[in-house]
């Protein structure tokens, strides 16, 4: 089957659930994935009831469903979680495919894990997203950073689903290098 994924997002909390359903309302398909696969069932059982979102019981399985290039991201706890998740993900990825992490990392941590993944040809995407289960639900404002090269893969995605001012622009551009996301 071709892949149909356009995004896949790791953590199913609160923030997690709410930011998928609002890029499901801009026309996005969504690859859910959570580390407690129960979480997955019903999350697509209940708030994701009727929606696109397209569930997956393991991270191979979840890669297989996205389009290229594959874009994951991660709503984790900040600190080892993300780079046990980053870890578990980059056997399965690609050259130029893209790991965002979406949670409250330290800005070095993602200076740090751009450098390493760019070593590997993987670009990452370090963005702070702020609003909280409104903002992930309603519009959040976006501060990605990191591999310039990846921006162009999602900013229609985050711009899409983030935040707008009055005259319509995207609470969400592109801050810069390193761990300027997170900084920011």
């Amino acid at each position: 089957m071709e892949p149909q994924g356009d995004l896949a997002l790791i953590g199913l909390a609160v923030m997690g659930q709410n930011l998928i359903l609002n890029m499901n309302d801009h026309g996005f398909k969504v690859v859910a994935y959570n580390r407690t696969v129960s979480k997955v069932d019903d999350f697509l059982a209940n708030e994701a009831k009727g929606t696109q979102v397209i569930g997956s019981h393991s991270i191979p399985d979840m890669i297989a469903k996205l389009k290229r290039p594959r874009r994951v991201m991660m709503l984790v706890k900040a600190g080892s979680a993300v780079d046990d998740f980053i870890a578990q993900i980059v056997p399965h990825l690609e050259k130029g495919d893209i790991i965002i992490d979406g949670g409250n990392s330290l800005y070095t941590d993602s200076s740090r894990r751009a450098a390493e993944l760019e070593a590997k040809g993987i670009l990452f995407i370090g963005t702070g997203v702020s609003g909280g289960e409104e903002g992930a639900r309603h519009g959040p404002s976006i501060m990605p950073g990191g591999s310039p090269e990846a921006w162009p893969h999602v900013k229609a995605i985050f711009q899409s689903v983030s935040a707008k001012v009055d005259d319509g622009s995207p609470c969400c551009d592109w801050v810069g290098e390193g761990g300027s996301g997170h900084c920011v």
